[in-house]
């Protein structure tokens, strides 16, 4: 990533330490971001490449979200396969929901594990666009939603049992709810590879730690079950940091709050948390 990260040095790049990329042009904003699927890794073998072409879409939109950028288009890359047409009508279905048109894309046709990939296209509502880097000293730790959903939708598709599996197979970005928060965050991104994980990615690029409160975060997270939820991720939910009192007007939980940086990046109930943060390829 480092290679990378030499090459990227236009400043719309960011590094390549955010979600999105975020290119003045023409008077605005724009936010590009791309991200790929792969059978077997992201989505179970097997899904119904409807739910896949949905989780496709909704993931990019959640960098979108991340940005509090209002969707223009996507550029689709479908490798294809049986039952294309059950691909074609769930992006039918998660572009209808989110009034997001088709912009273009590739298909293409190879022999083993299927890739899939899109490029979303979003317009900033609000500058400066947020950013993972911006949180400050005694700003508030804030979560948009529930965590812990998708781990659980994800042990039904895979044991085959009747529990609820919608958050694993057709996650929800929150755009709205993104550009309302834009104008009044510090940093913001969406969680997608673990809470903590992800916590400590604003931590690092804004040269801070989060310093995090277990019986805060359990109210979000399916009982029993918190140890495994703030390090599973694919719950798209917003992580931001701002001043105290935003969840009065938005439907946000204080989860912790912003110290100085110290030897760790994340701390939970005053203590640096123990194993495996979250997922990395």
């Amino acid at each position: 990533m480092s290679s990378l990260r030499a090459l990227a040095s236009h400043r719309a790049a960011r590094g390549l330490e955010d979600d999105a990329a975020v290119l003045w042009f023409g008077g605005e904003s724009l936010v590009l971001t791309h991200d790929t699927l792969v059978d077997g890794v992201h989505i179970l073998e097997g899904q119904d490449p409807a739910d896949i072409a949905w989780k496709l879409v909704a993931v990019n939109l959640s960098d979108l979200a991340a940005k509090g950028a209002e969707p223009v288009g996507v550029l689709i890359s479908h490798m294809l396969g049986m039952d294309d047409h059950r691909f074609v009508a769930g992006l039918d279905e998660i572009l209808n929901a989110f009034d997001v048109p088709l912009l273009g894309g590739d298909t293409v046709r190879a022999e083993g594990r299927r890739v899939w990939g899109c490029t979303a296209i979003g317009r900033a509502m609000h500058t400066p666009v947020p950013s993972r880097s911006g949180a400050t000293r005694g700003d508030v730790v804030y979560l948009g939603g529930r965590i812990g959903m998708a781990l659980l939708g994800y042990e039904a598709m895979r044991d085959d049992t009747d529990g609820d599996d919608r958050a694993y197979r057709r996650p929800v970005p929150q755009l709205e709810l993104g550009q309302a928060l834009a104008p009044h965050v510090s940093a913001m991104m969406d969680v997608s590879d673990g809470l903590l994980l992800d916590a400590s990615r604003i931590a690092a690029a804004s040269k801070v730690t989060l310093a995090l409160d277990q019986a805060r975060i359990a109210l979000l997270a399916p009982e029993g079950r918190l140890d495994d939820a703030m390090r599973w991720g694919d719950d798209y939910v917003l992580l931001c940091t701002g001043p105290a009192g935003l969840e009065s007007d938005y439907a946000v939980t204080a989860i912790g709050e912003v110290r100085d940086q110290s030897a760790d990046p994340v701390l939970l109930d005053g203590v640096p948390p123990s194993g495996s943060l979250g997922y990395t390829h």
